[in-house]
């Protein structure tokens, strides 16, 4: 049986694991997210995306954490697919000191986008110039959204911000109002049962330590 108490265990499960999606993060400068809901009477599913700038990983990547009760062909809840989105990082980027080139286009899916920044800007920064104008190019199409889920499941609900809690060391998701709130959606079936209280903070400004490690 689909409950909240169930949907908010695995979130709350995730989070101790270290596999829930976080905004806090010391390792990836965050540039944009997206939440979706999807469910029916008996199968319920949750894709955040979180794309950021990652240092590490060298390229402007759309993270896609997805839960539910209904996930295949990977049927574990976590981390689902690391979307790379600039393809031509090797001239984007100068010198390899995580500073942007300058004069040349960003080129996502394709598409070669300009950005009004110099060359020496800290590449998180020439990312984020990306948004809002460019952001589907950089967020989940459907194929890459479904890719664990049924392509006849429903969508419930869809959120380009939402509060997010600082960290889930002392607060898990099932404390928190903005999860507590999209479980009962997912039961329900009703996105009306989202009303949030608390303002939304899950824009990359809320974030100044994210990415400095």
């Amino acid at each position: 049986m689909m409950t909240t108490s169930s949907i908010l265990e695995q979130f709350d499960r995730c989070a101790e694991e270290a596999t829930f999606a976080d905004l806090h993060n010391g390792y990836c400068y965050p540039v944009d997210v997206r939440l979706h809901l999807f469910g029916d009477d008996t199968r319920w599913a949750m894709v955040v995306e979180l794309v950021g700038y990652s240092p590490r990983a060298g390229n402007l990547t759309d993270v896609l954490h997805r839960y539910g009760n209904c996930l295949a062909p990977r049927g574990e809840p976590g981390f689902g697919d690391f979307l790379d989105r600039v393809e031509n990082m090797g001239e984007v980027e100068k010198e390899g000191r995580e500073e942007y080139a300058g004069g040349v286009p960003l080129v996502v899916r394709g598409t070669p986008l300009f950005v009004d920044a110099e060359a020496g800007t800290p590449l998180q920064d020439a990312f984020r110039l990306l948004v809002p104008r460019h952001r589907d190019l950089l967020l989940a199409d459907e194929g890459e959204l479904r890719a664990d889920i049924p392509a006849d499941l429903p969508v419930l609900l869809r959120l380009d911000e939402w509060n997010q809690p600082d960290d889930f060391w002392d607060r898990l998701p099932s404390g928190h109002e903005t999860f507590r709130q999209l479980a009962e959606v997912l039961v329900s079936g009703d996105p009306s049962r989202y009303l949030p209280t608390l303002p939304p903070n899950t824009h990359w400004s809320h974030w100044p330590d994210a990415g400095t490690l």
